[in-house]
């Protein structure tokens, strides 16, 4: 069953087509890859999915319900890490999770079990201004796992962390569809880690998906494309050159 799926989704802005008639299939309770160039449309795919801005044309459905007909009910279903989270300086970690408890009406609680999912249980108290930006990540991930959501959108998770911390956030991330039940959507710039994450890939490049399918599916895409097949980053780049070199040649359709 797929929880999330697309048909025919568009965003353009003036002549700039940032997202180009994709249909994708996001499997339920598993984590999808969602993978590009700088610019491919993947932000954009996934603000579309949280409401933030408006498909062109096109539809998608998140749990088999649109934004149009059921926004509030649907997008309480989903918790999201979109860019550098923004938070109230002045205010604690728990005060800045405490604003996000109330808006969805979550037991108190529901705020130490998110420091304690991301590693910010001894810092909860402390006044975000003075957090580096590994520990804002995390609140930012704190923020999208309150409440422990179905569906997890989360746009470059590990950024601002080290090794150490990445590697603890993918343990985390990887823990998730298995103890919880939820879907997680995951783009990064670190290819190697969604190679340890993913379940799904999606390749998106200039807005159009270049595949779709399972981690075991891309690699056999690969090997009779001619293109590497063992290690995920290069096989990313070539499809990705091979797409660009298209277009230069004027097979773009």
């Amino acid at each position: 069953m797929n929880i999330i799926e697309t048909r025919q989704l568009t965003k353009s802005y003036g002549k700039l087509t940032a997202v180009s008639n994709i249909s994708l299939h996001i499997p339920k309770g598993r984590i999808y890859g969602f993978l590009g160039p700088n610019g491919a449309g993947k932000s954009t795919t996934m603000k579309m999915f949280l409401g933030l801005t408006s498909p062109t044309s096109g539809y998608f459905t998140i749990d088999g319900k649109t934004l149009s007909s059921e926004r509030i009910p649907v997008l309480k279903k989903i918790g999201s890490l979109i860019e550098a989270p923004a938070f109230y300086g002045n205010l604690t970690g728990e005060e800045n999770l405490d604003i996000v408890r109330r808006i969805l009406g979550l037991p108190q609680s529901s705020i130490s079990e998110a420091l304690e999912l991301t590693g910010l249980a001894q810092h909860g108290n402390r006044q975000v201004k003075k957090y580096s930006l590994g520990m804002k990540q995390r609140l930012g991930l704190a923020e999208a796992l309150i409440g422990k959501p179905p569906i997890l959108i989360l746009d470059e998770p590990t950024n601002g962390l080290d090794p150490v911390g990445i590697h603890e956030i993918r343990t985390l991330i990887r823990s998730l569809p298995k103890q919880y039940g939820c879907t997680v959507l995951v783009s990064s710039h670190l290819l190697s880690e969604i190679e340890l994450l993913a379940d799904d890939i999606g390749i998106l490049n200039h807005g159009r998906l270049l595949f779709e399918g399972t981690m075991e599916a891309l690699r056999d895409y690969a090997f009779h494309a001619g293109y590497p097949a063992d290690n995920l980053e290069e096989t990313f780049l070539a499809m990705i050159q091979t797409d660009n070199a298209a277009r230069k040649r004027g097979d773009d359709k």
